[in-house]
């Protein structure tokens, strides 16, 4: 998605980050001093331009969302952050969702610094968002491959061409409700049909394939008991990641000035 020099770049910004932010006693450090975290998060690693491309404070119905990442005009994602000292909650994700939503931006960054959350709102109704991964530094299984990997569809040359659409098309095809979906497919359903045939000498209906997937998809089975092909071993490509944290299972602060309605924490 990006070049080898780019992403060697990233990589040792990466580390940079890590080792000049994370490893240090910094955990009373508040949002505004998280925020100079993040823009060098912004910039160092993911590539951005200061003041051309990161609007800080940008105002959204009377509001104000912490960054909007921007390219020739086009509005990628926000970014909402929270103090280094601070736990992300489900009032800072309704919180970022609610200036995403507001603002008809599809993608929102929540994070204190530390934890980086990257969800993807959907514009249905009502209003509802997808944990697509998220990099958490200071996990003690903090994977800098891994992390690299999973940031880099957020780099700028990546994002214009398109990263996000490639990387949200990757979530929900592996999402189990559309991979179960699939095993109804009529081409499933005729190689099941083939293999039992073929493994105990009998003919099945396909409404007895289909009744028996159903069984498979809707019941618990203990794995011990259960025979898997042996495939080569791959790297799991996310970081304590994907589990259903919408209010769906790809994470809204305040202050003094009030940035949004009630209050901002």
């Amino acid at each position: 998605m990006i070049s080898s020099a780019k992403s060697d770049k990233m990589l040792l910004a990466l580390k940079d980050y890590r080792k000049h932010y994370i490893t240090k006693n910094i955990g009373d450090l508040d949002e505004s001093g998280t925020r100079i975290m993040i823009n060098t998060f912004l910039t160092s690693i993911l590539g951005y331009l200061e003041l051309e491309e990161i609007k800080t404070e940008f105002m959204i119905k009377g509001t104000y969302a912490d960054y909007i990442v921007q390219t020739g005009g086009k509005r990628h994602f926000l970014v909402e952050v929270k103090a280094f000292s601070l736990q992300l909650s489900d009032k800072h994700l309704r919180q970022a969702i609610n200036y995403g939503a507001n603002e008809g931006i599809e993608w929102a960054l929540l994070t204190n610094g530390r934890q980086f959350q990257f969800y993807k709102i959907l514009f249905e109704k009502p209003i509802s968002e997808k944990l697509v991964f998220e990099v958490d530094f200071a996990s003690e299984d903090f994977d800098i491959k891994i992390a690299h990997e999973l940031l880099t569809y957020f780099y700028k040359d990546a994002v214009i061409k398109n990263s996000l659409l490639n990387l949200w098309a990757r979530y929900t095809a592996l999402e189990p409700i559309g991979l179960a979906g699939l095993l109804f497919s009529p081409h499933v359903v005729t190689f099941l049909k083939k293999e039992l045939k073929a493994k105990y000498d009998t003919k099945f209906e396909d409404n007895e394939i289909i009744e028996a997937l159903t069984d498979v998809i809707c019941n618990e089975i203990p794995l011990e008991k259960l025979k898997i092909p042996k495939f080569k071993p791959v790297v799991k490509k996310t970081l304590k990641v994907t589990a259903e944290k919408s209010v769906n299972t790809l994470s809204v602060m305040s202050d003094s000035n009030g940035k949004e309605e009630g209050g901002k924490e």
